[in-house]
């Protein structure tokens, strides 16, 4: 009989190479958001791939970067921390000769850590195949990697060997959640943050940074078809509040009608989704205000 094993492993990178995409496609299922501004992930994200060979608990951190504020702070300790913490790394990045600082300050990082790294090429479907290779040996001496593997998240190329590689360097172990469960997150955090996903992408660059959203209430109806959700988006100036807003409420409803297809599609029922806009300056270097919006300081402690 065939041994089951499971694990943990991370994905880093610079912000929008393609972690959460990469994550999406694995597990089948949208829980992280994508956009294409920086920062988009906030927290350690858990899901999980479970198969027939075994298990694999992915963290999804938030990108690695030098840090401008509170927010920015907690995010990158939780991105580092995790390093030592798991039982496999996966560090993306894009198809690219260039090693820049960010990518070095990373190099750096990994080889603090006795975790195997296994390097993987993404977004192979934006070149050439003759191009991967000059990819592979620009990158391949800056750390000690036990594989490089080029995939494109997006196309889903490669992926199936990249789980196969994946399971070559986790031990035998239990499986540590039910076959059928794929994250660790409560609704209402996929919830908030699918909503938040949809701002990202509709508004200008210097707005998303400073957003959050609050999910205040999550109701089904008696006759349990339709579920009831209010929330509030949180921004820092009362000038963003307008711009979010739109002319006569448009942007505000267009963000909330994109929000409740996918959180539809999460909840496999139909949802009637209320938005509000709220301010609270400087939300982003308050502990108190960070905890209310679901940034656990036990995420860096411990």
């Amino acid at each position: 009989m065939k041994k089951f094993k499971s694990g943990f492993v991370t994905l880093i990178g610079r912000p929008n190479v393609g972690k959460s995409t990469l994550m999406n496609h694995l597990i089948g299922q949208k829980i992280a958001i994508t956009s294409n501004k920086p920062q988009t992930t906030r927290n350690r994200i858990q899901t999980v791939y479970t198969s027939e060979e075994g298990q694999i608990i992915f963290l999804d951190t938030p990108g690695i970067h030098k840090a401008k504020n509170k927010l920015g702070e907690y995010m990158v300790t939780v991105a580092e921390r995790t390093l030592h913490e798991v039982d496999l790394i996966l560090w993306l990045v894009e198809p690219t000769t260039f090693i820049g600082a960010g990518e070095r300050h990373i190099a750096d990082q990994l080889k603090k850590t006795d975790t195997p790294v296994i390097l993987v090429i993404n977004k192979i479907d934006t070149v050439s195949k003759a191009e991967i290779l000059t990819f592979i040996d620009a990158y391949k001496d800056i750390v000690a990697f036990q594989e490089i593997i080029p995939v494109s998240a997006l196309k889903g190329e490669n992926t199936d060997e990249l789980l196969k590689v994946m399971f070559e360097y986790l031990e035998e172990g239990p499986c540590y959640y039910d076959e059928d469960t794929i994250t660790d997150q409560p609704e209402r955090q996929i919830v908030s943050e699918l909503i938040r996903e949809k701002a990202l992408r509709n508004l200008n660059d210097e707005i998303p940074h400073g957003i959050a959203v609050a999910v205040e209430r999550m109701a089904e109806r008696k006759s349990g078809r339709l579920i009831d959700i209010d929330a509030t988006v949180v921004c820092e100036r009362d000038s963003h509040k307008g711009m979010i807003i739109g002319k006569q409420g448009a942007m505000l409803k267009k963000i909330g009608s994109q929000a409740r297809q996918d959180i539809e599609n999460l909840l496999d029922c139909k949802v009637n989704l209320k938005l509000w806009v709220k301010v609270k300056k400087d939300w982003r270097d308050s502990d108190f205000l960070m905890k209310n919006f679901g940034y656990r300081k036990s995420d860096i402690e411990g």
